[in-house]
């Protein structure tokens, strides 16, 4: 129990160091008012949550079973429990309801296309998406018009005007160096030469072409994590059940 447990407490730790330094890297330690100033997401949150939770967790599981406190594996096992409901819950929500599911990412993705400038992780997040799925935008590149560095409306000079970002850009492998400048001007031309410079599908298509060859993978993984989990619980109940009979024999 108590190496299930360490494993956790270490990994909760890591993703906290993790998340601050990536906060210290933007300066966001020095003048927190930059959290409330950013209109998009910030992946930091995520790995500070992530790893809080799980610290949290580690400190209970660890904490308890080398003191037999029966009020922190309780509070462990329980925690465990309902992140494995939720989990079940949004798995299950998520295939009945997939057209709201599909709203809800596509209006996601472009309030964070909006915010593309605004925040360094979060332009390398879309930037990772855009590379990795080769799409652009949530449903095509014009979606990029939301963000004013490369919006084709108003009277701004930015040299981004009409363009997209490079991740947006069909790469050469040939190339060694990436051209960051790539996306410029591209949405200047008619829509039909878009495709010889660009990735004309939206992230969203991609995501869905993507899932249905990959389910196996996505499910192995669900499974292993709810394994996980259940051994957790399984661990935690076994020694409440064995400090319990201790102190009735007593």
């Amino acid at each position: 129990m108590f190496s299930y447990n360490i494993i956790f407490w270490l990994a909760g730790a890591a993703f906290i160091a993790v998340g601050f330094w990536a906060w210290s890297e933007k300066g966001v330690l020095l003048d927190l008012t930059q959290v409330t100033r950013l209109h998009g997401f910030d992946p930091v949150w995520l790995v500070l949550v992530v790893g809080g939770v799980t610290f949290i967790l580690g400190f209970a599981g660890c904490v308890g079973a080398l003191r037999e406190n029966i009020c922190l594996l309780k509070f462990f096992s329980g925690i465990i429990g309902f992140i494995f409901i939720l989990e079940l819950t949004a798995a299950v929500l998520a295939v009945v309801f997939q057209s709201q599911v599909r709203e809800w990412i596509n209006d996601f993705f472009l309030a964070n296309i909006k915010a593309y400038r605004d925040d360094i992780d979060l332009q390398n997040l879309i930037d990772s998406v855009q590379r990795m799925n080769h799409c652009c935008g949530a449903q095509e590149p014009d979606d990029w018009n939301l963000n004013d560095y490369f919006s084709c409306n108003g009277t701004h000079r930015s040299r981004e005007k009409c363009g997209v970002p490079f991740s947006c850009c069909i790469s050469d492998p040939a190339d060694s160096v990436v051209n960051t400048q790539c996306g410029y001007d591209v949405r200047n031309r008619p829509n039909r030469d878009w495709s010889n410079s660009i990735y004309t599908k939206g992230c969203i298509a991609a995501l869905e072409d993507w899932l249905p060859g990959n389910l196996y993978t996505v499910a192995i993984v669900f499974i292993v994590i709810s394994l996980l989990q259940m051994v957790g619980i399984y661990l935690a109940r076994t020694l409440i059940s064995d400090i319990e009979k201790v102190k009735f024999s007593y």
